[in-house]
């Protein structure tokens, strides 16, 4: 991980990227805080996991993949969703199970769907995104389309089966797969020392022979830096490749949970190296922009959302008679 000690040229990267990493990440931190309060007020069912303190990873990531290339999401999947171009409008009517929202409202918090456009979704079951990642750069590889697979896993999900069997298959078989790992350092409550005796995750990539990098997860430009290279060479045939991201949440697993176990003096680290904080940090020493400039690309994040909350509430529910037809169709 070289975080910010990794020199960085301005005008290196194209200031059109930097505005639209910037952009997402404070997509992302803005539709997590809104969707909190819409928890708290009774309109979201279900559970709700805040991808807070996490953005610079989906954004990061996102941002070297082409329209129409494949993600694969977790429990903790709206980032990912918005960084690969979801409206936010469907979004949020699909957190408030409203007709107009992705999945019709079917979904809810954790199974946001955008089929069409290359996300396969997110998914409740932990590590389960992993084989349908494979399987989808499996097609890409079979069909000969170009599209690269991107599947984002967590530090837990690494100990379950499923995830050394989908990277070993993606390996004998030279998949365009990168498989992303974002470490927050918790499996829930349970830190990742208590889960693993080796807690520098890439390494088990390495160990059947992948590729595998381990970057600083909050720092949005390093993530876009190594996984685009790795999104090329897996266009190129010289797939898979693993990322870990080391990360760290705001707050506990789910909105309900207080992250009393999370050391204090901890959090407030990662805090203080907040995606949201590095990306500003970017746009200023990368590509020149003022704090006046920053804050309009904010505004307009602001303003986007009351659109789509709007958006939201205007849509209608699904009715009994709706839904049971929907499910007849399965």
């Amino acid at each position: 991980m070289g975080g910010e000690l990794m020199a960085r040229k301005k005008n290196s990267i194209d200031t059109e990227v930097l505005k639209k990493i910037y952009r997402t990440v404070s997509r992302i931190r803005h539709f997590e805080e809104q969707g909190i309060k819409l928890y708290r007020q009774g309109l979201i069912k279900g559970y709700f996991h805040p991808y807070l303190g996490q953005e610079g990873i989906a954004a990061g990531v996102c941002a070297g993949l082409l329209p129409g290339d494949n993600i694969a999401s977790t429990h903790r999947g709206h980032g990912h969703c918005i960084a690969h171009g979801a409206e936010v409008k469907g979004m949020v009517a699909e957190l408030l199970g409203r007709r107009d929202g992705y999945c019709k409202g079917y979904g809810g918090s954790m199974h946001i769907a955008d089929i069409q456009n290359g996300n396969l979704g997110a998914n409740g079951i932990v590590g389960a995104g992993s084989p349908l990642g494979v399987g989808a750069a499996l097609a890409s590889q079979i069909i000969g389309d170009g599209k690269v697979t991107v599947t984002f896993s967590t530090d837990g999900g690494t100990n379950n089966g499923t995830f050394l069997e989908s990277l070993n298959m993606a390996a004998i078989w030279n998949l365009p797969f990168v498989l992303v790992v974002e470490n927050n350092q918790y499996a829930v409550s349970t830190p990742i020392s208590e889960a693993t005796r080796d807690t520098e995750l890439y390494k088990r990539g390495e160990a059947i022979g992948v590729e595998s990098h381990r970057v600083d997860g909050n720092d949005p430009i390093e993530v876009y830096e190594v996984t685009s290279r790795a999104i090329e060479k897996c266009r190129k045939g010289e797939g898979p490749i693993m990322i870990e991201a080391v990360t760290y949440r705001h707050a506990g697993h789910h909105v309900n949970d207080p992250g009393a176990y999370m050391p204090e003096d901890r959090l407030e680290y990662y805090k203080g190296i907040d995606p949201i904080i590095r990306g500003r940090k970017a746009l200023k020493d990368m590509a020149g922009l003022s704090d006046t400039e920053i804050d309009a690309i904010d505004q307009e994040v602001y303003d986007e959302y009351e659109e789509a909350l709007e958006f939201a509430k205007a849509s209608g529910e699904v009715t009994a008679e709706e839904f049971h037809e929907f499910a007849m169709g399965y």
